[in-house]
């Protein structure tokens, strides 16, 4: 009876440990899966796009390439950087129209990662053929520096689906209504509103499109509403990535270019040009001083001092409580050492207008 009681009290000890395991393991998501990331700007439909914008954690030789699904549908094959769960994509649409593309739901093949992009033309959900810049990025471990901070959610539509948090403190949303979230970042806050945003819905169903709504911050996290909308301007539950970076470049904790950039252009309606405050909005690696220019109304000329770097990718979110969204009107330049993005649009509706937005840009090197 006594050897009996011994194996059950075993048994239970065993079981415990496995239980505490498992919770560990649920919790630390920051070290899941491998540090790696990707990024490229997509000009073809079937094939490889432009050599000159995509690099990514691979090593040299392969390159990315895309296929056309239905319409507006692009699949983008990230070489050599698959991973079984988790990391973070974004997209940006490139158009002189009231475009925007979305991410319908990215996954391993073989030893690729592969993104599946649409793109809306505004109004009835129709799909664009259209231009795109996109980027994978899949973080682990902690940032060193206290000054730096990185962190993203990717939500579902129902639940946390991945997350990473340079502070490996545990990232969390609340759902507050249709069609809006609360996104708390804990560890990685800020005496001072400092950083960078971008917001991507994530939707394989429906045409949707998603931004910052609101940006609040303390010296304990970062606190960011996420607001979505369907292919005209009704609120919709959908699911979204959010990547927060403060002076470390949007592909991730592991990688550390020196030559990247972003801006938050809090002040649309300024002819410029002028330089967004305060200063840890508009953060440049070399110390250099990133300007807007209004051009005209909708339409933003950024410009990017002393990080000219190829190859390169650029990504814009639109901020603000409304349904207005950005885009980019062509492929950004670099000149020199200067990177000039002509120009962010931004719409509500069909319409340009002087909405805020945030853009950031970052070389492989």
């Amino acid at each position: 009876m006594l050897l009996l009681r011994n194996v059950v009290i075993r048994i239970l000890l065993m079981c415990a440990v496995v239980a505490a395991a498992t919770v560990a393991g649920a919790g630390a998501a920051n070290a899941a899966v491998p540090d790696v990331w990707g990024f490229a700007f997509v000009n073809t439909t079937s094939g490889v796009p432009s050599p000159a914008y995509q690099a990514g954690s691979w090593a040299p030789g392969p390159t990315v390439s895309v296929t056309s699904g239905g319409s507006g549908e692009y699949f983008v094959r990230f070489p050599k950087i698959g991973i079984p769960r988790g990391g973070v994509a974004h997209v940006t649409a490139i158009s002189q129209s009231p475009e925007w593309c979305q991410i319908e739901k990215w996954w391993q093949d073989g030893p690729d990662e592969v993104v599946a992009v649409r793109c809306t033309l505004y109004g009835g959900g129709h799909h664009a053929q259209t231009l795109f810049s996109v980027v994978f990025a899949s973080s682990s471990g902690a940032l060193a520096s206290a000054s730096q901070a990185y962190g993203y959610v990717y939500w579902d539509g129902g639940s946390i689906a991945s997350h990473y948090n340079s502070a490996l403190a545990t990232n969390s949303v609340a759902h507050t209504g249709t069609g809006a979230w609360t996104v708390v970042l804990p560890g990685l806050g800020s005496a001072a509103q400092a950083g960078n945003i971008q917001v991507t819905a994530v939707d394989s169903g429906r045409a949707a499109r998603c931004k910052v709504g609101a940006w609040d911050w303390s010296k304990d996290a970062q606190k960011i509403r996420v607001l979505c909308h369907d292919a005209t301007d009704v609120p919709l539950d959908t699911g979204w990535t959010l990547t927060y970076q403060r002076q470390r470049a949007i592909m991730g904790a592991a990688v550390p270019p020196k030559y990247f950039a972003y801006t938050f252009d809090n002040d649309p309606s300024n002819p410029g040009p002028y330089a967004p405050a305060p200063a840890g909005v508009n953060y440049n690696y070399t110390g250099a001083v990133n300007t807007l220019t209004r051009t005209v109304t909708g339409r933003r000329w950024v410009a990017f001092p002393s990080v000219g770097v190829l190859p390169s990718n650029v990504q814009v979110t639109a901020y603000g409580s409304g349904p207005e969204f950005c885009n980019l009107v062509t492929l950004w330049v670099t000149a020199g050492s200067d990177v000039h993005v002509r120009d962010v649009f931004c719409y509500r509706g069909n319409v340009k207008v002087d909405s805020p937005s945030l853009v950031t840009y970052t070389s492989q090197y």
